[in-house]
């Protein structure tokens, strides 16, 4: 009997670590099984003999976030927990069925060797997640996972031992892996080794624990020669390990190989397809230039030049040429000085069409000086702005007079972009952005190409400035908001930057002062809007962080909802009494249905003990708007963090950070980064319409990782945060009626963000205040027949009140990028 695919999907099975007769086994059954499980029993036979299956269902939001990262609408995961019997050896192969108790049918749906089992039950589980060589040293960072002693050694191919140097610490993310163990019995499983002097030489590390055994060759990670192409990747690979582990345990090894694959060629051929689809056809192009606008402004392309290569600029020009719109000209500044090599090339280039204007500098030029030049010649009502070496998709400059007509307080229009190769084939790193971000803005110049401003707003900011050269550009479109409120992003790849071999588009590193200029521009910024700001470098290169000062130290009332669990309340507490670098504030803890003695006491010592305490009693049933309203209308503060129980702050600046932005006038919410104690993402701002409602972005990215185009790592408004820490000006809690109490439990923490939204307030993600989340602890999971009613009621609610966002489109996402995953990967087409 063949196993059976289309029945149960294995995302991970193995032997226990804890007890090498267990054999468990993680996945799915497919929802025409799934919904009807109960008319199914589970037979597991060795051979014939029947074993005992202990079987469990895990269905809350997590495992559906989980699986986002696969584009599928999962619900559930299954653990199967199979007995083996001693005397495994006997037999020759493991078998699952799904019986149907009705009819009796069998259906295969999971099979393995015995060989496989008992090859498992004799080797310790480890893994290498990066090999590097130091000058004359090798260094290999790994993990070894088992709840006994492992003796460690490293050894020569004749098995002398190697002179070394190992370093043991905590691995959270391999104590979740195998969850039947525990911190305690796995203790500092991770390892950093140093084999010294021993460069390009092979050799193997032994992991021996009991009759456990195994070994690893330093050879795959030395010898790029040998097995298939991707061998070669191998250092790209190992990067990614402990990521791929998780993968494989979620995903299984052919989703997670397929990952693996396309993270190493860059998602470029995906692009390359997606683009084809997307981009405007040979018909769209001609209906485009016989449309008709009741105002057909001239547009203005400026582009300074400087030594431009011929194949650049003529690929730029015969890009302009192709436009379907047609009312434009081509400003071009040669700023390369007297004896400029491009003089023949640019008489050739103004004699292809009357709409190009060169002019010819006599002296060489740096670039804001050289692009003004161009600005003073321009006549057009829009300016766009492009670089010598760039090129514009035909439908550009179209596309922006529809922006153009369609609103009357036009200002500035941006679009998105992505990278186009040196020989111009290869279009790759699209950025889809998101529609206008002040603070996503002040982190990170992400309006980048294309830019077309109004020769109005032009005129009124100036033009560049020298002073930033570098980041001149960065600066003008700083001032260009500060002018106006109209502001508008296209969301289609209408610019493609060129990445050629010196080009910043595939090397930011090369202009390092451009990013100090980059600094001091949105220093510049702020200080012309009034606020008292430090800018200081952000996390990726070209990217900033802002702290603002205020003279003012207002009260902050922490809300915390609490039953029972007081292990977390503690930590929850005590990590912002202990660590908390701003110390003005309260703790309001609303009391909930506790029901264990100990919880009461605690109150009272907690209450004696700090001054900041005060425990309030919310009588009612659970509803978790009702209870927050409570605690606001028993708060002092003039700000109000919503803080969950089982939180932990991690940075001491945290409150600090938040109350930062959320004194801002225009600012109504300040969400925080969330992290899972596994150090992996559980939070970094909510978008709407994630998984067909809402939902969290990132998840389980690493700590340290940008995210899409540093989208992790940046301050920047969203639509909504998570209300597991969300801080809020308490005049604008009043002014929006507090949390809708309509939603006892589900999505009133998005409702409420888009009300504050609908208010005209702005909601901003700020990722350097940092948490621990360890999520649901208090409250269990939503896995009766009533919770998971109520849940589903409780999404109509909201889906019908925000049906118009839910509909058009989260305005901080890109309708280009998926709703079934958080990773910002491209849409589906």
């Amino acid at each position: 009997m063949l196993v059976e695919e289309n029945i149960f999907n294995v995302i991970n099975a193995r032997i226990s670590i804890e007890d090498f007769s267990r054999y468990i086994i993680v996945g799915w059954f497919e929802t025409e099984y799934s919904e009807n499980l109960e008319d199914y029993t589970i037979l597991a036979l060795l051979d014939s003999l029947k074993l005992d299956v202990g079987f469990e269902k895990k269905d809350d939001f997590s495992v559906k976030a989980k699986y986002m990262a696969m584009d599928k609408n999962i619900y559930e995961e299954d653990y199967m927990d199979i007995k083996l019997p001693a005397d495994l050896k006997k037999y020759k192969k493991l078998s699952l069925f799904l019986v149907n108790k009705k009819s009796n049918d069998k259906n295969l749906f999971y099979e393995v060797n015995v060989s496989t089992l008992i090859k498992q039950q004799t080797e310790i589980n480890y893994f290498i997640e990066d090999f590097t060589n130091e000058e004359n040293d090798v260094l290999v960072k790994g993990w070894v996972a088992c709840p006994e002693k492992v003796d460690f050694s490293v050894v020569d191919s004749k098995n002398n031992l190697i002179e070394h140097e190992v370093e043991w610490f905590a691995k959270p993310d391999v104590i979740d892996y195998f969850y039947e163990s525990s911190k305690e019995r796995l203790g500092n499983c991770g390892f950093n080794l140093r084999v010294k002097n021993y460069k390009n030489k092979k050799f193997f590390i032994r992991f021996e624990s009991g009759n456990k055994k195994s070994i690893y060759s330093s050879a795959f990670d030395m010898d790029t020669k040998h097995g298939n192409k991707y061998v070669n990747k191998a250092k790209k690979l190992v990067k990614y390990s402990i990521k791929t582990l998780r993968s494989i345990k979620d995903f299984g090894i052919k989703a997670t190989w397929k990952k693996v694959v396309l993270k190493l060629h860059d998602n470029t051929d995906d692009y390359m397809k997606w683009r084809e689809n997307i981009m405007p056809k040979d018909a769209d192009l001609i209906k485009q230039k016989n449309t008709v606008f009741s105002k057909m402004p001239l547009i203005s392309i400026v582009v300074p030049l400087y030594k431009t290569p011929e194949k650049y600029l003529n690929a730029l020009v015969n890009s302009v040429i192709g436009q379907s719109y047609t009312n434009w000209e081509l400003v071009l500044s040669d700023g390369s000085g007297e004896n400029s090599p491009m003089r023949g090339l640019l008489d050739k280039t103004q004699a292809l069409d009357n709409r190009i204007k060169v002019i010819r500098n006599e002296k060489q030029l740096h670039i804001s000086e050289n692009t003004n030049v161009a600005l003073k010649a321009a006549k057009g009502d829009l300016i766009a702005f492009a670089d010598h070496d760039d090129v514009l998709s035909l439908d550009a400059l179209f596309e922006c007079v529809k922006i153009y007509n369609k609103y009357d307080d036009v200002g500035l229009i941006y679009s998105d972009e992505d990278k186009i190769s040196d020989n111009g084939l290869l279009y790759f790193q699209p950025h889809f952005k998101p529609d206008f971000s002040i603070d996503f803005l002040r982190s990170i110049n992400y309006f980048c190409h294309l830019v077309v401003v109004t020769r109005e707003l032009r005129e009124k900011v100036g033009f560049l400035n020298p002073e930033y050269n570098g980041a001149q550009d960065y600066d003008f479109v700083l001032r260009c908001v500060e002018n106006t409120k109209g502001v508008y992003h296209i969301p289609k790849i209408l610019y493609h930057w060129r990445a050629g071999e010196n080009s910043t588009a595939n090397d930011g590193a090369s202009k390092m002062y451009a990013f100090e200029s980059g600094k001091r521009a949105v220093q510049a910024h702020l200080e012309r809007l009034g606020f008292q700001a430090t800018v200081e470098m952000g996390a990726s290169l070209g990217s900033y962080k802002t702290t603002y000062h205020w003279e003012e130290e207002p009260l902050i009332s922490i809300l915390i909802p609490n039953k029972d669990h007081i292990d977390q309340l503690k930590t929850c507490i005590e990590s912002i009494e202990n660590r908390s670098v701003y110390r003005n504030f309260e703790f309001i803890i609303i009391e909930n249905n506790s029901t264990q003695e100990e919880t009461f006491e605690y109150y009272k010592e907690i209450e004696a003990k700090y001054d900041k305490v005060h425990v309030v009693y919310y009588k009612g049933d659970f509803n978790y708007s009702k209870i927050n309203n409570f605690g606001e209308s028993k708060a002092n503060g003039e700000y109000l963090l919503l803080l969950n129980n089982d939180t932990e702050i991690i940075n001491p600046d945290t409150l600090g950070e938040m109350l930062g932005y959320c004194m801002r006038e225009d600012v109504g919410i300040v969400g925080a980064k969330l992290l899972y104690p596994n150090d992996t993402v559980q939070h970094a701002g909510v978008v709407i319409g994630f998984g067909g409602i809402a939902g969290h972005t990132f998840i389980g990215f690493d700590k340290n990782s940008f995210g899409y185009f540093t989208r992790l790592t940046s301050a920047q408004n969203y639509s909504a945060v998570t209300a597991a820490c969300l801080m809020t000006k308490r005049s604008v809690f009043k002014e929006v009626g507090g949390l809708t109490e309509e939603l006892r439990v589900a999505m009133n923490d998005v409702d409420y963000c888009l009300k504050v939204r609908e208010k005209g307030y702005l909601v901003v993600y700020n990722p350097a205040a940092l948490l621990y989340h360890y999520e649901s602890l208090s409250r269990g999971l939503e896995d009766t027949p009533e919770k998971i009613e109520r849940f589903h009621s409780e999404c109509e609610f909201f889906a019908n009140r925000w049906s118009d966002i839910l509909k058009n489109g989260d305005p901080y996402y890109n309708r280009n990028l998926s709703l079934m995953r958080s990773d910002f990967a491209l849409r589906r087409m």
